[in-house]
C-alpha cells in the first residue's frame, strides 16, 4: 500500500525559507505527477505548484512564483518544495499528492505538515 510521509515544516522568520520534502513508498513514484497544496485556517486549500513525472513545474500559483521551487528525485522516491522569502500570508498546512499521469484525482497524499511564518 502506497505511503507519503512529509516532513521539512516549521516556524520561520518573514523572509526566511524552508524546504519540505514528501517521502514515497509503495507506489511507481516516477508514474505519479506531483502536487503541492496548502490551506489556510478558514480558507480552501489551494494549488501551490505541480510538476511532471520528468521534472517539469507546473500550474505554479502566482503567490508563489519566484519565490517557491517545485523538484523531484525519482530515483529517491521524493518531492520536494523550497520556499524562500516566506510571507506571513505563507503560513498553512501544506499537503503533497500524488496523481497517476494522466488522471485528475490524486490518489495519494502526506499527512500535511505546519508552516509558520512570524516575526
Amino acid at each position: 500500500q502506497g505511503l507519503f510521509v512529509e516532513s521539512g515544516g516549521g516556524s520561520v522568520q518573514p523572509g526566511g525559507s524552508l524546504r519540505l520534502s514528501c517521502k514515497a513508498s509503495g507506489f511507481s513514484f516516477g508514474d505519479f505527477v506531483l502536487s503541492w497544496y496548502r490551506q489556510a485556517p478558514g480558507k480552501e486549500r489551494e494549488v501551490v505548484a505541480r510538476i511532471t513525472t520528468l521534472g517539469s513545474a507546473f500550474n505554479i500559483a502566482d503567490f508563489v512564483k519566484g519565490r517557491f521551487t517545485v523538484s523531484r528525485d525519482n530515483r529517491e522516491k521524493v518531492g520536494f518544495l523550497q520556499m524562500d522569502s516566506l510571507k506571513p500570508e505563507d503560513t498553512a498546512v501544506y499537503y503533497c499528492g500524488a496523481r497517476l499521469f494522466g488522471t485528475d484525482v490524486d490518489e495519494y497524499w502526506g499527512q500535511g505538515t505546519q508552516v509558520t511564518v512570524s516575526s
